[in-house]
């Protein structure tokens, strides 16, 4: 029977963790602090930020929370993020994806100090991603890729010498996910895929573990996995639900493919947990790292 990657499961436990975590950087003055910053009304987005706030309060972490209308300007965008910099009470905070199509993204996201930056999407965190293959432990790294590494490791999932299929090459998760896939200590061997590589089937079949995040309800299909192999699924996708008269969260990979696999993460509770507590933890590690420096100011 395959295995279910329970991304709750995990994340509760991590929360555990995390909570004693932020109990002794308190006791050392510091309260740990994280910002969001929503743009617009996007309905996933708005669940998404509302979940991160409850989390902070799950684990003690302070949180600070800024919205801004679909009709701000890029400039009023920046002057928050502006804000959010020069704020003693924010340990590191988001700006939440996808912006309105008016903005250009990466031009927001360059505005964000790096050292606050807890999403690990700023050039320069990603930069460093690439230089070391050995991995590195001073910046944040980007949530979900982390979140995915984690998740196979609470599940004794071992990647070394594993072929391994990404399927998307977004910056968030598919792109990002390669480097952190490739450091040493992890060790496995990378596809990346996307929507013009020829023979898709074939590179996701011949795959050990295959990580698929391109937002297409039910795109892999039972005869395009190899047998036993680990299925991560990434992907979210809104179907409405004829029958019962409301929308559900679908994934990548039909349901039919989980008998055929050694492991796979249900979807929703797989990944997404995983996410918001990866999120969570950039922020202590980021305090506890201010609190190693001496270099904030106590509350």
């Amino acid at each position: 029977m395959a295995q279910i990657l329970d991304g709750k499961a995990a994340a509760a436990r991590i929360k555990a963790d995390l909570l004693h975590r932020v109990q002794e950087v308190k006791k050392h003055g510091y309260k740990p602090g994280l910002g969001t910053l929503l743009v617009g009304e996007d309905p996933g987005s708005v669940k998404y930020v509302a979940g991160k706030h409850r989390d902070c309060q799950e684990v003690g972490i302070e949180s600070l929370r800024i919205d801004l209308p679909e009709t701000a300007s890029a400039q009023e965008v920046i002057d928050a993020i502006d804000y959010l910099n020069h704020n003693e009470d924010c340990t590191g905070f988001i700006v939440q994806l996808p912006l309105p199509d008016s903005m250009d993204a990466d031009r927001i996201i360059e505005h964000l100090d790096p050292a606050k930056d807890a999403d690990g999407m700023h050039p320069y965190n990603l930069g460093k991603l690439v230089l070391h293959t050995n991995g590195i432990s001073d910046i944040p790294m980007p949530c979900t890729p982390r979140g995915i590494l984690r998740l196979l490791n609470e599940y004794h999932r071992d990647l070394q010498g594993k072929d391994v299929c990404v399927v998307g090459r977004g910056i968030t998760i598919g792109r990002t996910m390669g480097m952190l896939l490739t450091t040493r200590g992890v060790d496995a061997t990378v596809t990346l895929c996307h929507s013009k590589t020829r023979d898709l089937a074939s590179k996701i079949r011949a795959a050990d573990v295959v990580i698929s995040a391109i937002g297409q309800a039910h795109f892999i299909q039972p005869d395009m996995i190899k047998p036993d192999s680990v299925l991560v699924d990434v992907g979210v996708s809104r179907v409405w639900d004829a029958k019962a008269k409301k929308w559900r969260i679908q994934g990548d990979f039909d349901p039919a493919c989980y008998p055929l696999s050694s492991a796979y993460t249900p979807n929703p509770g797989g990944v997404g947990p995983m996410t918001r507590a990866m999120l969570l933890s950039n922020v202590v590690d980021m305090a506890e790292r201010l609190v190693a420096s001496r270099a904030w100011p106590t509350c």
